[in-house]
């Protein structure tokens, strides 16, 4: 994560080069993570800061989504902005200066060194603001432009972390050949299930079960081709979009039996703080 500052910057480590050769396939391909929402179920929280800013375990919810796509080799991001989107573009702006430790000269021949490396070298992040007020689908399509020249990209939600193995991921979509792969898992219920007989007996209880059905995670495949399918800021790519590719039947489902966590209430946050302090995050694939 490279950013400019009004003061000269010196390291002794590599620095992002656009000229040079990008590794591999992986790297080269982009993904949009949806930033923008308000997160009003979660106000403890975003009443002063947007949602993917959220921290867990001493990092924004954010880190976490992109760092497992990194570990996968994907490491060229574009955030799409909206409430209170300044504040992810200072959190990019000073990654450097906090997250390493540095020298700096002060007065009229200022200078920054930094002194390490932190983890996230080369690490690409296109800040695109996506509108206020817009809509899901409205924020990819206002980043279309970014997209221009990609046969297909991934996306995803700035508010959910999973041990989705993101390489299996991709082949399966490159597998089936249609426009678009939703990772879908089975949500666990918020009660008890009662197996109850005709007199009122209990025969079973089970405490907050899998569901047999299947619910979207984000982690989606796109080809190019979905921007056809996306209106103005007002569309909402899980209507619309969604419902005319799965009516031609464009969109297939990954089904993942791993772990998802959506962070949408202050209970879920507790939740996800509380799995990173025990050293137990499943979604924590790197080192």
């Amino acid at each position: 994560m490279r950013c400019g500052y009004s003061v000269p910057s010196i390291r002794s480590g590599k620095s992002c080069d656009r000229e040079r050769n990008r590794p591999n396939y992986n790297s080269q391909m982009k993904v949009v993570i949806l930033c923008g929402g308000l997160g009003t179920r979660l106000r403890e929280e975003t009443e002063f800061r947007p949602k993917p800013l959220v921290d867990v375990g001493g990092r924004p919810i954010l880190w976490h989504i992109m760092k497992l796509y990194a570990h996968y080799g994907f490491r060229d991001f574009i955030l799409c902005l909206g409430y209170r989107g300044n504040m992810i573009k200072e959190y990019f702006l000073n990654y450097e200066a906090m997250n390493n430790d540095f020298t700096i000269c002060l007065g009229r021949k200022a200078q920054i060194k930094y002194n390490e490396d932190h983890e996230e070298q080369d690490f690409w992040v296109t800040l695109a603001e996506t509108g206020a007020d817009s809509m899901t689908g409205g924020r990819l399509k206002r980043a279309q432009k970014y997209l221009a020249h990609e046969d297909r990209f991934m996306l995803t939600y700035g508010d959910g972390v999973s041990d989705v193995e993101v390489n299996k991921l991709l082949e399966f979509h490159r597998s089936h050949g249609k426009l678009a792969t939703v990772t879908t898992f089975r949500p666990i219920s918020r009660f008890g299930i009662l197996d109850i007989n005709p007199s009122h007996q209990v025969k079973n209880f089970i405490e907050k079960p899998k569901s047999d059905a299947w619910a979207s995670a984000g982690f989606f495949v796109f080809e190019n081709e979905v921007f056809d399918y996306l209106g103005g800021d007002e569309c909402v790519l899980e209507r619309e979009p969604l419902e005319r590719l799965a009516a031609k039947g464009q969109l297939m489902a990954y089904n993942h039996e791993g772990f998802f966590y959506a962070m949408d209430t202050y209970r879920e946050y507790q939740v996800l703080n509380d799995l990173w302090k025990s050293g137990q995050a499943p979604w924590k694939k790197w080192a």
